[in-house]
């Protein structure tokens, strides 16, 4: 039976609000829109792939200063690193909260496991969701990224059950769905646009409040 359910964050349990509407008033008009999104994307990229890299407080400024360093260089415009943080600005999935109450009314085990730097509890907090959640494990925190299976190893031991008696949700074939797998976990792949790729034999979802279907008995 399912006694566990793990959740991606980005783009499961939380999205990004558009960090060029916050940015806008701090580069000037002479960078156009364009210019701008674009360089907010490089940055985004480059945060993904350094995103473990912040494991601490120390770590994690230096991967910030890193961050607002390919922002500046894009844009040709100086960002500081405060700057940047302010900008990026996480909120709930509106089926977030509800999804979540009712599957810890069911007793179940809810720990976030994402690929992110060690500030993922706060953020959840930040957002509201961390009261609902029994754990958060970051890419920072396990010392491992999806698609590498062994970041649910922690989660695993926050939810005290086998990988066969957990349920991992996310939005990415390539991460959540290949990590799981290979970890022994069921998983389902959250697609809200119903737009995605998807992965073969692998369920999909257009809402966390359906998780309650996939549950084993």
């Amino acid at each position: 039976m399912t006694r566990a359910v793990f959740l991606d964050a980005l783009g499961t349990l939380v999205e990004l609000e558009p960090p060029w509407r916050y940015l806008r008033s701090v580069v000037p008009e002479d960078v156009d829109d364009e210019r701008l999104v674009r360089a907010v994307r490089a940055e985004m990229a480059y945060y993904k792939a350094h995103a473990h890299e912040g494991r601490d407080a120390a770590s994690l400024a230096e991967l910030r200063a890193r961050c607002a360093a390919v922002l500046s260089r894009e844009l040709g415009v100086e960002v500081g690193p405060d700057e940047l943080v302010e900008a990026v600005r996480m909120r709930a999935y509106p089926d977030a909260d509800p999804a979540l109450r009712a599957l810890r009314e069911r007793g179940l085990r809810l720990v976030a496991v994402s690929n992110w730097d060690c500030s993922l509890a706060r953020v959840l907090a930040r957002c509201g969701l961390e009261p609902l959640l029994d754990g958060a494990v970051s890419s920072a925190e396990a010392g491992s990224r999806k698609p590498d299976p062994a970041i649910f190893a922690p989660a695993l031991g926050i939810a005290g059950c086998a990988p066969q008696q957990a349920l991992h949700v996310g939005d990415s074939p390539e991460e959540d769905v290949e990590a799981a797998l290979a970890a022994g976990i069921p998983v389902l792949l959250i697609d809200r646009d119903g737009d995605g790729d998807g992965s073969e034999g692998v369920p999909r979802i257009s809402s966390l409040e359906q998780i309650e279907d996939h549950l084993r008995a």
